[in-house]
């Protein structure tokens, strides 16, 4: 993260489901200045907010730190009145830090009335590169989260997100989405990690819930918003081949896929038909935690040939990735032909193991954190 000195007035961390209230207290223990912290959540501090732009203003020279900022979206048009002044009197960086879910309506009404004035900080779950490397099947099997990563026991972990699930269907939806049906959101989420890795027929799913495509969709974009559910584009600017312009779709963090399907152990989650493709999304995750530089899509001809993600800088592809779960992965040939076809050098084949390891057709076998550190 950028040094808040150096950042604009106003920084803006989401989603909420991360420990962020524990990155805040961290930061503002480094900070020179004075801290406030307020949650919005909290009755007592809202009820000091009752005059915001005076009690704001009073707070002179301190970094403010407003958790669930969503909540009282309508104090963004008194930062600005605050913020400008403070710029004018020439204290032009670091003056709120700002914590909430990432959703569009958010996003937009900070951009809209804050712009030039904000900065944004995507904070996602833990990644394996913060993580202990000889203990990844567990940062796998209960998914970034730091409250369920770091529970006593299995059980207390899947209970804390076992009531994540129920908590978000139950107030967070109906705040960010007030005219979606949160039950059926509910069915939908169980039914994308079952179906984990996929495409997305959105046909299918809206005949299994009983409700329109145009329904799914919105169903859909709303868990995208979210954070929660990833859609990862194909690629589709190979003129020569007859290519599937379907999205793939992902929950994204594995413990929720593990929840959603009620697995709370390794050794049932290796039996379990979503293994392959629960190690797949978790890989993918993390890689993009740190690919800030490409853009991801996934690749697949009507042919047969794949690419599980594959990264594009500067409008050309430039690093493709297979992952499989095995201690002894083989190479699929469609890979390699999908590879030759886009003229993809830097091929990788991520797997569980440790090891790097020449496979065939150009292709290096190699562990997750090692191609993580790569691409950072």
């Amino acid at each position: 993260m950028a040094r808040l000195e150096e950042s604009p007035a106003v920084a803006l961390l989401g989603p909420r489901q991360v420990g962020k209230t524990t990155l805040a207290l961290d930061l503002a223990a480094q900070w020179p200045a004075a801290c406030t912290y307020l949650d919005m959540e909290r009755p007592a501090d809202r009820a000091r907010l009752q005059d915001a732009d005076a009690f704001l203003r009073s707070l002179d020279k301190h970094l403010i730190i407003l958790d669930e900022i969503h909540r009282m979206p309508g104090l963004f048009e008194v930062l600005r009145g605050i913020i400008d002044e403070r710029r004018r009197a020439g204290q032009r960086s670091g003056q709120f830090l700002l914590l909430g879910s990432g959703s569009l309506d958010l996003m937009q009404q900070s951009s809209e009335t804050l712009a030039g004035r904000i900065a944004y900080l995507d904070v996602a779950p833990i990644h394996a590169l913060e993580w202990s490397p000889q203990d990844l099947e567990t940062l796998w099997l209960r998914g970034g989260f730091p409250d369920s990563l770091l529970a006593g026991s299995q059980e207390a972990s899947l209970r804390w997100r076992e009531d994540f699930l129920q908590t978000y269907l139950q107030r967070d939806v109906p705040m960010f989405a007030p005219r979606l049906p949160a039950e059926t959101i509910g069915r939908l989420w169980t039914m994308l990690a079952h179906l984990q890795g996929t495409l997305l027929q959105q046909s299918r799913l809206a005949s299994s819930l009983g409700v329109s495509v145009p329904a799914v969709s919105r169903y859909i974009d709303l868990l995208v918003d979210l954070k929660l559910v990833r859609r990862l584009q194909p690629w589709s600017e190979n003129g020569n081949k007859r290519l599937v312009r379907t999205p793939k779709v992902y929950v994204r963090d594995s413990g929720m896929v593990h929840a959603l399907l009620g697995i709370d152990r390794l050794f049932d989650l290796n039996s379990h038909p979503v293994c392959g493709p629960s190690f797949e999304g978790f890989c993918i995750d993390n890689l993009l935690a740190v690919a800030t530089r490409y853009t991801p899509y996934c690749y697949r001809t009507h042919a047969g040939s794949e690419i599980d993600l594959l990264l594009v800088r500067a409008g050309r592809p430039a690093i493709a990735v297979e992952i499989k779960r095995s201690s002894s992965p083989t190479l699929s040939k469609g890979f390699a032909i999908a590879c030759d076809d886009l003229k993809i050098d830097e091929r990788y084949l991520v797997y569980p193991g440790t090891e790097r390891f020449p496979v065939r057709h150009g292709t290096q076998a190699i562990a997750l954190t090692d191609l993580m550190r790569h691409l950072a």
